[in-house]
């Protein structure tokens, strides 16, 4: 099992969510996010002061998927969040030893 990480730009989500539920994955957990990269940031204006906006607003998506299904799960996810400008974000692949289903109790690729 593999657990796929994520950071987008948050108007992205609904085309990657459809992307990943193209090929077959249903379940996502999203949380908003803030941060920046190459980007730096910007400046704007506010009651007539001028400030730096440091932290952009994203999206962080993650997956617990089968090995079998990794590589079609990043291609869905950068091909739908790929804007070709700065900022479209990154994608983490990271081994995941274990996973239980709380409910039920089952372990590993069933747990997913």
């Amino acid at each position: 099992m593999k657990k796929v990480e994520a950071i987008i730009k948050p108007f992205k989500l609904d085309e990657v969510k459809e992307a990943l539920n193209d090929i077959g994955l249903k379940g996502i957990t999203v949380l908003e996010a803030k941060g920046f990269g190459r980007q730096k940031g910007h400046t704007e204006l506010y009651r007539g002061a001028e400030y730096v906006v440091d932290f952009l607003p994203k999206v962080k998506l993650e997956l617990v998927i089968e090995d079998e299904m990794v590589e079609k799960a990043v291609e869905a996810i950068r091909t739908a969040a790929q804007t070709g400008r700065i900022g479209d974000g990154k994608i983490f692949v990271s081994p995941i030893e274990e996973a239980v289903r709380i409910r039920t109790g089952e372990r590993g690729n069933e747990a997913v």
